[in-house]
């Protein structure tokens, strides 16, 4: 529940990294095993045989070699801001520090299902989808977290608890109140809940785009409805069938829920007690959010706006500007990033999300690939000529023909959109940026890694978690939620085998060119790779895409069908990628003790709402808009997300993988990273065995592959921005100042965020909307100037009438 710029969203398309939930994203992820969530491995939970009345005498710590356990001497002193705060239960409490510090191990009898709580919920969500719809449309996008959602609920709540009459009404036999009392946190977070379901752009309106703009079709509304509603709602199926492995167990931290759970709790405080031994500890805490929010909402108004050189700070290019070698290497737009400064909120946390949220391993395992594979591994792959690199730009997400010029994907295609190969055959083959190129190999890496580890690491716990699942020993909050009647799994099933056939319709009630069993085949690929990016996922907030790994497959069984493979991708992604998000909602509920029926029905509800919001609002805006997606859009509204979409559609969906990536391809040799990616986890794996306390026991394959998947667009300066705040504050001061760090660490990052986001909406409607500039100086003026910025850091130049390239393709 954090706010996030929408750039994300695009990024994914070109990677196999799940850009809505990067390594902290969602919005996101001390070496002291007292002080972090470190290892993936052994992180199940193995509870006794049974359980029953004697279950607060078993010890809490009975996990199966869990490297998340903390020291006792940490263990105390996580709770130094939030004990005298909170009437927590000394006797029993979460084994995890992270958890203590943010939830509260007591549930509190207040009312959630709630007309107040519907009715500003379901406001917020046509605010919130409208603009993220419309907006989306926009380049640069801007999006609105469910965070702000949260912050706007929270004096609207309180302001009709105030005012609203408090007479009950009887309807149908039933009784309710428009006013049951002071507004409490449990309908906030049902509110917040609603919003995060809600406020992010369907995927599948990116299939509108391309269709209506690029491919000139148009199926009509209703399959619009119908295509958006089965993809958007048909994980939940999915994540009600990985409750007991996602949801439940304690190990299952979902680490950026804790941000939102703090920042829900910090609103509710009444007895704040302060702590001078910390820094800011003399001021509440919800002071203290305030002021961190309001200084980066004021700051960031000086590198967005008044010296725009502060966000990339690329000294090394502005006294090279026109050297394509200086700016390949020290370039923070399409370079290596070699001296990564930046001075802006959105650079260290725009494209990868907070890293006041990761833990420090986390954070490491992402840093070592984008060392290893982008900035030495593409730095000797560049410069030794490797893909015809010469010729092409060190980072970008763009695709470019023979003689260095954007692929004209119009010149390949026939009257019904499929590839004339005769006139692909004398036009050009398509070539990549050397970091997109080292992406697709990563992202093949990512796949098999992530394979081999869970199996290695986690097989065992699972299948026996699996087995014992009616018998597990539940945590304190578990135990608290049994209170409640749990959402029936037939509830989630019948949902699942609704949008099942919904989907099914949809893609054979329309000529969409994909079969039924390539629907059902994509429906499984999400289905299968649930749980194990899930279990990834729980534990380091990073999550592995499988966009490329659909378009992969697609592209090899069912070629030359773009609009197909577009449908077969969003089915055999979003569908996890939703599945999981619903679930890490579910542990937000779990977490504040919000009953399961009442949030199955917040989600269900909120979803569909917001799909009819989105769907109306993008069909508003493409008869509305003066030459809407036109790239001279006097207003940006270029269509970002839908032309890289239509892209990929056509790189994978019409021109494949064969001519790509086979065997005498010109990329071929990236088929090498799925042998890689299987390889590396059973190596660390056997070295760790070997080695126990050596630090191979932090080391992660699929996140060392995957981690980085927003290269590009992003770049290194992101990433290496990120990880050295990550290191500040994941490592150092929770190492060394813990008792600030439980109590400060996230409201800071909840603070920065929403003060980013704020700031960039307030520029946006008060400068850019009504046409007014920033102030031209150096500053400002030498951000454009740069190859670095406009995107020709390139160091051969084709000549007229001449190509690159093999000879035949």
């Amino acid at each position: 529940m954090s706010a996030e710029l929408g750039q994300r969203r695009i990024s994914a398309e070109s990677t196999g990294f799940d850009a809505a939930a990067g390594p902290s994203s969602r919005h996101s992820f001390s070496h002291r095993r007292s002080a972090s969530i470190e290892g993936l491995k052994e992180h199940m939970f193995q509870w006794g045989e049974g359980h029953g009345s004697d279950d607060d005498d078993v010890s809490e710590h009975e996990l199966l070699m869990d490297p998340n356990l903390p020291d006792d001497e940490h263990a105390d002193a996580i709770e130094m801001g939030t004990r005298s705060v909170r009437k927590r239960r000394e006797e029993e409490d979460s084994p995890y520090p992270e958890v203590r510090a943010a939830v509260r191990n007591y549930d509190e009898d207040v009312p959630c299902n709630t007309v107040r709580a519907w009715v500003l919920g379901l406001s917020l969500v046509v605010v919130g989808a409208s603009m993220n719809t419309l907006f989306s449309l926009r380049q640069p996008s801007i999006s609105i977290g469910p965070l702000v959602a949260q912050i706007i609920a929270w004096p609207v709540g309180h302001a009709w608890a105030r005012f609203m009459p408090k007479r009950n009404f009887t309807t149908w036999g039933f009784t309710w109140t428009l006013n049951p009392g002071p507004f409490n946190i449990k309908e906030h977070s049902i509110i917040g809940v609603m919003a995060s379901v809600s406020f992010s752009v369907a995927y599948s309106t990116d299939i509108i785009l391309a269709q209506r703009i690029f491919y000139k079709q148009n199926f009509g509304v209703l399959f619009q409805l119908l295509l958006t509603i089965s993809t958007q709602s048909l994980g939940y199926g999915i994540a009600g069938t990985m409750r007991k492995f996602l949801v439940y167990p304690a190990s299952m931290i979902w680490p950026s829920n804790l941000v939102a759970v703090t920042m829900m709790n910090t609103m509710y405080e009444k007895n704040d007690v302060r702590d001078p031994a910390v820094f800011g500890g003399n001021m509440p805490r919800l002071l203290w959010f305030f002021l961190v929010t309001v200084g980066a909402f004021v700051y960031y108004f000086i590198p967005g706006f008044l010296a725009q050189c502060l966000s990339v700070f690329a000294f090394a290019t502005w006294i090279a500007p026109q050297n394509p070698v200086v700016n390949q290497l020290f370039g923070g737009t399409t370079g290596l990033s070699l001296l990564p400064i930046t001075f802006d909120w959105t650079q260290i946390s725009g494209w990868v999300g907070s890293p006041l949220i990761p833990p420090w391993y986390a954070i490491a395992n992402t840093l070592i690939g984008v060392v290893a594979f982008y900035v030495i591994g593409c730095s000797v792959l560049h410069f030794s000529g490797a893909w015809y690199a010469e010729f092409l730009p060190m980072s970008d997400a763009n695709t470019y023909d023979n003689t260095g010029a954007p692929y004209n994907t119009s010149r390949v295609l026939s009257e019904d959109f499929t590839l004339d190969q005769e006139a692909y055959e004398s036009y050009s083959p398509l070539f990549l940026s050397t970091t997109f190129a080292v992406s697709y190999g990563l992202s093949f890496a990512a796949i098999s890694s992530l394979i081999v580890y869970t199996y290695l690491h986690n097989g065992k716990q699972i299948w026996k978690q699996y087995q014992n699942s009616a018998n597990e020993k539940p945590d304190i909050h578990l135990k608290l939620m049994k209170k409640y009647k749990e959402a029936p799994d037939w509830w989630y099933m019948g949902l699942f085998l609704v949008m099942l056939a919904m989907g099914l319709f949809t893609v054979l009630a329309y000529p969409t060119k994909l079969t039924w069993w390539g629907f059902l085949l994509a429906v499984a690929i999400s289905f299968g790779f649930s749980l194990p990016i899930g279990i990834i996922e729980a534990v380091t907030n990073n999550r592995i895409g499988l966009n490329v790994l659909t378009e992969f497959i697609f592209g090899y069984i069912q070629p030359g069908r773009p609009l197909a493979l577009m449908i077969f991708k969003t089915f055999g992604y979003i569908t996890m990628s939703q599945a999981l998000s619903f679930v890490s909602d579910l542990k937000f509920g779990h977490y504040m003790k919000i009953p399961p029926r009442t949030m199955f029905w917040a989600q269900v509800v909120a979803t569909t709402f917001s799909c009819f919001i989105q769907i109306i609002v993008l069909n508003l805006a493409l008869t509305n808009i003066p030459d809407v997606c036109d790239q001279h859009q006097r207003h940006h509204f270029t269509c970002p997300g839908g032309r890289v979409f239509f892209s990929a559609s056509v790189i994978w969906g019409l021109i494949g993988p064969d001519r790509m990536f086979s065997p005498g391809r010109i990329y071929s040799a990236l088929f090498l990273f799925f042998v890689l990616g299987a390889i590396v986890p059973i190596v660390v794996y056997f070295g760790f065995k070997r080695y126990p306390k050596s630090p191979l026991q932090y080391v992660m394959a699929p996140l060392i592959f995957g981690g980085a998947g927003a290269i590009p667009p992003a770049t290194p300066l992101n990433y290496f921005s990120w990880g050295i705040v990550g290191f500040i504050f994941q490592y150092w001061i929770k190492k060394r100042h813990f008792g600030w760090w439980g109590r400060l660490n996230f409201l800071t990052s909840c603070g920065l965020d929403l003060g980013l986001a704020l700031g960039t909406l307030f520029i946006f409607f008060a400068f850019t909307m009504h046409g007014i500039e920033a102030p031209k100086w150096w500053g400002n003026e030498i951000v454009d100037s740069t190859m670095d910025a406009q995107g020709t850091a390139v160091q051969g130049q084709v000549a007229s009438g001449q190509v690159f390239g093999p000879k035949s393709w």
